[in-house]
């Protein structure tokens, strides 16, 4: 069965049925609207709720484009669709693209399939990157278990980051996130959190969301090294999807030194490390 896309449409009330309807002809989409920036947020945050694409209406007003701001730096691989049906013509900014008429001829979702496509296609692209195959290569080589984990961490390490660590998920009650593996400067190794919360940390976050996460040391939901300052930017990526196995988290000593194509590669690297994990599993 295809998995469907998850649409967030924000718009104002008197167009939610609008929206709803017009999307909704769609079986591919499953299509959640809210009238509210602050209701898109939680949403968004929600870890039992998956957002593929967000569609916002420009007539929430000028509140619309630091929500994109936010998202962009927050949620990097998230599509962003903006409407603005009250102009003949509009750029997109940060947004991945702009429609002033989305409801004619069904181009708002014709635009949101190309554009899905799209990064689809930017991944196997990615898929293809030399270090990305080196890394599968190593994979086959490594012995089960932590060797995996090592071996991803020393691969991300190895394409310019500072630090790389895997927190690996363990189901007790609560759930707790351990620190298994790592590499990076010996201040930094012996300096780590060895735990972090299931509930109330950034990796905990990124687990039970399953969302990955550029953070900054301003950000209110961070790693320590990043509210300390010992680096800058920073990367969360979950690693398994119906079977989660925990989080990869990688940062640059760099300010802003995190794209969006740089979290693409991180989550090739830890599809390929969950693929590995879940045969290990399997026996």
């Amino acid at each position: 069965m295809t998995q469907k896309l998850n649409i967030l449409a924000v718009t104002q009330l008197p167009s939610m049925a609008r929206y709803r309807e017009n999307l909704r002809k769609e079986p591919q989409f499953a299509v959640n609207v809210v009238t509210d920036l602050d209701k898109a947020r939680e949403a968004m945050d929600d870890p039992a709720k998956q957002t593929d694409v967000l569609v916002l209406d420009n007539g929430l007003g000028d509140d619309v484009h630091q929500l994109i701001k936010e998202v962009r730096q927050t949620y990097p691989r998230l599509l962003i669709i903006l409407i603005d049906e009250s102009a003949d013509f509009a750029m997109p900014g940060r947004a991945d693209d702009v429609t002033t008429t989305p409801f004619e001829n069904d181009d708002l979702i014709t635009r949101i399939k190309r554009l899905h496509e799209d990064r689809h296609l930017q991944t196997l692209r990615a898929d293809a990157l030399p270090s990305v195959r080196v890394f599968a290569k190593s994979l086959l080589k490594a012995g089960k278990g932590k060797a995996k984990q090592q071996a991803a961490v020393e691969a991300i390490k190895e394409i310019g980051y500072d630090y790389v660590a895997f927190y690996a998920l363990t189901a007790t009650n609560p759930p707790e996130m351990t620190l298994v593996a790592q590499v990076g400067p010996n201040d930094a190794i012996s300096g780590a959190p060895k735990k972090q919360e299931y509930e109330g940390s950034l990796i905990g976050w990124v687990v039970r969301n399953g969302q990955s996460r550029i953070i900054t040391p301003t950000d209110e939901l961070s790693h320590p090294f990043l509210q300390k300052k010992r680096y800058f930017t920073g990367v969360c990526v979950p690693v398994g999807t119906t079977m989660r196995f925990g989080v990869l988290f990688a940062c640059k000593e760099a300010e802003n030194s995190i794209t969006q194509e740089n979290v693409m590669i991180l989550e090739l690297v830890s599809a390929q490390l969950a693929s590995a994990l879940a045969k290990d599993a399997r026996g």
